[in-house]
């Protein structure tokens, strides 16, 4: 029973879950500032990082149903893209009750903090559900970053902080739209990584909308200076200013952009390890399976994203009042 928990964890990128812990962590010290409660905070990350699961493995029952239909498609993806269910370990059939559990547990969470918090949970938890259930659709007419930006921005904080402080807030907001910039970026650093299959299979992401590889990269540019100036905004509003040390990070972003760049003119580039590269998961299968220039970028932005969660808690509990 253990080994099938651990396949469908890893199946479903658990390595993408300490962003979404991070991230949570992030809100709930700063609920906590205000008195929030403790256990009703712990069980929206349970129910949070579900969802954040149970949406990684729907993008991979749809995005397999259409590598079915198209050969391009199938031939032209990362290397290890649903590998699990090419070589037989799961069906589609098996995703889809997974991704059944998974939204169970994390209803019956929202229920029981819908009793704990009021009745605001159930709008929240409604948008979070559809945003789950439809992302895969929303990938593929140039949505998925909105629908990330909502749900790991605004939606997961005002979230949080209702569930644990009954309220609402503006610089809670603003902290949302920081945060939730970067983890934007985690994202649309990953389609501009696909895009060549991506215009292949005729998806409608961001990048492909945008068509120019170039063009497309200075918008990750600016989603990250959003980012940046979200984070200054929010230090100025609550009066914190040990929220600049988040600006530190600006060095890494570039380098995310640098490494975009280098895996346009040449996916198989052999990526420069050093210790501020890490961590990295599962690095010596991917040298295995050939696909260390890809992972290399992706963990790069998703490492991006933590660095700036763990300095904006720093700043949070040394500056917030």
């Amino acid at each position: 029973m253990l080994k099938k928990i651990w396949f469908w964890l890893n199946a479903s990128r658990l390595f993408s879950l300490p962003m979404t812990i991070l991230t949570w962590l992030v809100i709930f010290i700063y609920s906590l500032k205000f008195h929030g409660d403790i256990l009703n905070g712990i069980l929206a990350l349970f129910g949070i990082a579900l969802a954040h699961l149970a949406t990684n493995l729907a993008d991979d029952y749809f995005d397999y149903k259409q590598m079915l239909k198209d050969s391009n498609m199938m031939s032209t993806v990362v290397k290890n893209k649903c590998a699990y269910i090419k070589d037989g370990q799961a069906t589609l059939n098996d995703i889809f009750k997974v991704v059944a559990i998974y939204c169970s547990i994390a209803f019956i969470i929202g229920v029981i903090l819908t009793f704990r918090s009021g009745f605001d949970v159930i709008w929240l938890a409604a948008i979070g559900g559809i945003l789950t259930l439809s992302y895969s659709w929303l990938s593929r007419i140039g949505l998925s970053e909105f629908a990330v930006g909502i749900a790991f921005g605004p939606l997961f904080f005002e979230g949080v902080y209702y569930v644990m402080t009954k309220s609402f807030s503006f610089d809670v907001l603003l902290l949302s739209i920081a945060v939730g910039a970067f983890t934007v970026g985690v994202l649309y650093a990953h389609t501009l990584l696909d895009f060549d299959s991506d215009m292949i299979s005729h998806k409608k992401t961001l990048c492909c909308r945008i068509g120019n590889k170039s063009k497309a990269l200075v918008l990750l540019a600016l989603i990250y200076l959003f980012g940046f100036k979200a984070a200054i905004c929010f230090a100025i509003f609550s009066q914190n200013q040990f929220v600049l040390i988040t600006l530190l990070t600006f060095p890494f972003a570039l380098n995310v952009i640098r490494l975009e760049r280098a895996y346009a003119k040449d996916k198989n580039f052999t990526p420069k390890v050093h210790f501020w590269n890490y961590p990295l998961d599962n690095w010596k299968k991917c040298i295995t399976d050939g696909t260390t220039s890809f992972y290399f970028v992706l963990y790069q932005s998703r490492n991006l994203v933590n660095l700036f969660c763990v300095l904006m808690i720093l700043a949070i509990i040394f500056g917030t009042k």
